[in-house]
């Protein structure tokens, strides 16, 4: 079986193209050291690495998805582990939908992302 392509460059590359945010929740994410990520947002370690980057293969490796800049994204951990524990993983329009559907009513992450992640969604 052949090696995999690292997916550390275009991740990477992904993650600067999407500031820092994932494509399917739009949580903020760290890619390279979580100590900085952890001080600013007032989170633990434990925390942080639910929204540690990974590069999101659109086009899973699975079904012949390749390592090209065109089909890597950055996905926080939750969202990009979500897609793929799927029987059939969904299309990537498809999860952003779900995702975004369960954002909206405060229930894809743990309260503590919308409380001190994510203002416009602040917890009552």
């Amino acid at each position: 079986m052949p090696k995999r392509k690292s997916l550390i460059r275009p991740r990477t590359i992904a993650f600067v193209l999407q500031s820092g945010l994932c494509c399917y929740c739009g949580c903020p994410m760290w890619s390279e050291n979580p100590t900085e990520f952890i001080t600013k947002c007032g989170i633990t370690r434990r925390q942080a690495k639910d929204l540690q980057c990974t590069g999101e293969h659109l086009e899973a490796h699975k079904d012949g998805g390749t390592v090209v800049q065109s089909n890597i994204a950055a996905a926080c951990r939750i969202c990009n582990q979500g897609r793929h524990r799927r029987k059939v993983a969904p299309s990537p329009d498809s999860y952003k939908q779900l995702v975004s559907s369960r954002m909206a009513k405060k229930r894809w992450h743990q309260p503590w992302v919308f409380q001190k992640l994510l203002p416009a969604f602040q917890v009552d």
